[in-house]
């Protein structure tokens, strides 16, 4: 079961809730997405501290239901 653009949101949104957050389909196939997210929550954190973050917050989905995610993480 393929995960769709606003569940990703909603995922990442209850865990950094001052996030904004873009996302495409890559594939057109809802399995392969790219986001950019920016938050506070990012500010003081190296790259794979915010990323880390984000796949916390889909909580297991990384990998089953969503396949590919690429990942542009930013402070605001």
């Amino acid at each position: 079961m393929a995960l769709e653009p606003e569940k990703i949101k909603e995922m990442i949104k209850e865990s950094i809730p001052d996030a904004t957050i873009e996302i495409k389909d890559l594939m057109g196939d809802n399995n392969h997405y790219s986001a950019i997210i920016k938050s506070k929550v990012f500010n003081n954190l190296n790259k794979i501290e915010q990323h880390k973050l984000v796949y916390k917050s889909l909580k297991g989905k990384m990998g089953n239901e969503l396949h590919a995610l690429s990942l542009i993480t930013e402070g605001k």
